[in-house]
């Protein structure tokens, strides 16, 4: 049996447009919300674990 190039890419296409995964739905506002907060506590944690001392602090302060 003889399959040219193009009846080759054209059955590899829609082989692959068959397989992909549905695409799932955008999350809500409130989700993304609740992720940010947890990945804002799990940073706070990682650096909260990390002693800084006092030398490397800057000597100058910020004021508005």
């Amino acid at each position: 049996m003889k399959v040219t190039r193009r009846e080759l890419a054209a059955a590899l296409t829609s082989a692959a447009a068959f397989a992909q995964a549905p695409a799932e739905a955008p999350p809500t506002p409130a989700a993304e919300l609740e992720a940010a907060r947890e990945q804002v506590k799990a940073n706070a944690a990682t650096l909260a674990q990390i002693e800084v001392p006092m030398i490397t602090e800057p000597a100058f302060q910020f004021k508005a």
